[in-house]
């Protein structure tokens, strides 16, 4: 399987925005329009591209959804979460044209039925999320937005969903995210140890492309680029090279 460079974008009110370790008080606005900015991607070499609706993560709805449409209408191949709780929003998203739904809080919290959703629509077309911080010796799962700390752990979810037929896991250290401090690459080995059979996308942190080159040496099948992008550490002609 190749290895993905995947630039982000993340959405809040319609806008550019990127959290410090999720947290919404901590906000970067970026003035470039989301459209402007998937094309500029799309233009330089993009094949995928990942969108957050930062605001359906903690509402529970598809708050971006006109801006999500207008993105994929660009003719690019998107994943898109945030705000996905049942079966009628994956349609809406599918609806629209998005290739990858990607499931967080849901997956967390009632992965019952995201099984039946891996079966129903195909593990292609959705993409697990679960993003984690240490606590302790524990990987735990926040949610909501990461507001929240769930009962389960990374350590028992994965393995439940690889065995339930997932195909791609979504993995951010949210110590790491918007931080510039490097990939959590322990942390991506250990997942490559425990879910071989999962197309890893590693998240949160990176700030060069060596970080790019060493995640992938770790054993991720792609990396999802955010504010390393967008304040100009590096290209993403560059890191599409890696």
């Amino acid at each position: 399987m190749s290895f993905h460079v995947i630039p982000a974008i993340d959405l809040r009110d319609g806008r550019v925005v990127r959290l410090r370790q999720g947290d919404y008080a901590q906000q970067t606005t970026y003035a470039t329009d989301p459209r402007e900015l998937a094309q500029r991607y799309l233009h330089a070499g993009a094949h995928w591209l990942h969108l957050v609706d930062l605001d359906g993560a903690r509402s529970g709805n598809l708050d971006n959804l006109t801006v999500i449409k207008a993105i994929v209408d660009e003719g690019v191949d998107v994943q898109a979460g945030g705000g996905v709780r049942d079966e009628a929003d994956l349609r809406r998203l599918f609806d629209i044209g998005v290739r990858r739904v990607v499931l967080g809080s849901v997956a967390i919290r009632d992965p019952e039925r995201v099984a039946n959703w891996l079966e129903l629509f195909g593990s292609d077309r959705i993409t697990i999320a679960l993003d984690t911080r240490m606590v302790g010796d524990q990987w735990v799962l926040p949610s909501a937005g990461w507001t929240e700390i769930e009962a389960r752990t990374l350590d028992e979810l994965a393995p439940w969903y690889a065995d339930r037929g997932a195909r791609h896991l979504l993995c951010t250290d949210i110590d790491r995210d918007g931080m510039l401090a490097g990939f959590n690459l322990e942390l991506y080995r250990h997942l490559t140890d425990t879910v071989p059979g999962l197309a890893l996308q590693a998240s949160g942190g990176v700030r060069s492309l060596a970080d790019i080159r060493a995640v992938r040496d770790s054993g991720a099948k792609a990396v999802i680029l955010g504010r390393a992008l967008l304040d100009g550490h590096f290209s993403l002609e560059d890191a599409l090279t890696c």
